[in-house]
């Protein structure tokens, strides 16, 4: 008898509302998923519909006013959340590899850790020859890529990525979309990531849940029946395209 996965992340019955002229707005209402270890997960839904509040509310950000959220193998750790925003919030005046050290220097590690903390986020990330450039020095896809080297420093237990790639153009953004999968292939995290576009999540995913429109409800878990390592041609496979008519007609609903 195989044993069932290790789960990773479990939410049951969160709910998240803020308060607004006529009293409370129900943002998030009875969410319950799980994701085991080393899933990625994608979340797509309509705009406004909660699904940045989720991510924020998962790393604490933002608090709740009912429900769990467990991390079953982490046996009672407190978990460790990085979480990557759209934009990539560099700031301007350290440079590419000082941006990167940055929650290490503010956890007060050794400077030895960090120096071969950050080198080997530089590595991952292929941003080797650019460690002293400055923010305003880099390129969009440049500077993504230095915000999830930043939030993958401290190997967090999950990583929370708000649209990351929404802000390029589609080239670029596809590009790291590949780059993305490089990086979860090497570093074998839990991801759970927003995304506007439906081809990114499939192209990506494990499985895709579905938000409603607020207050927001899960609708759908699609589990994706594509085969690892992936790359760009599974995108005109009939199984890509079904799975993305089946998430583009329960966006409708």
């Amino acid at each position: 008898m195989t044993s069932s996965p290790e789960l990773s992340l479990v939410v049951r019955d969160l709910a998240v509302s803020f308060p607004d002229k006529d009293g409370r707005l129900e943002v998030l209402e009875n969410i319950s998923f799980s994701i085991r270890k080393n899933e990625f997960v994608c979340l797509i839904g309509p705009s406004g519909g909660g699904k940045s509040t989720l991510l924020r509310t998962l790393a604490g950000l933002i608090p709740y006013e009912h429900g769990t959220i467990e991390y079953p193998d982490l046996q009672g750790r407190q978990a460790r959340t990085g979480l990557v925003f759209q934009k990539p919030n560099l700031m301007p005046w350290r440079t590419l590899v000082q941006n990167i050290a940055l929650p290490l220097e503010l956890a007060g590690r050794p400077q030895s850790e960090i120096d071969e903390k950050t080198a080997e986020m530089v590595k991952l990330t292929g941003l080797q020859g650019f460690e002293h450039n400055w923010a305003h020095e880099l390129s969009g896809g440049m500077a993504q890529r230095v915000a999830i080297a930043r939030s993958l420093v401290q190997n967090p237990d999950i990583l929370l990525m708000d649209e990351p790639f929404g802000s390029l153009d589609e080239l670029t953004r596809e590009r790291m979309s590949e780059e993305l999968l490089r990086i979860w292939n090497q570093k074998t995290k839990t991801i759970l990531m927003v995304t506007h576009s439906i081809s990114e999540a499939v192209y990506l995913a494990d499985r895709v849940l579905v938000l409603s429109s607020h207050p927001s409800g899960i609708v759908l878990d699609l589990p994706i029946d594509l085969s690892r390592p992936r790359d760009r041609d599974v995108r005109y496979t009939q199984t890509f395209t079904q799975s993305a008519q089946i998430l583009h007609d329960h966006l409708q609903i």
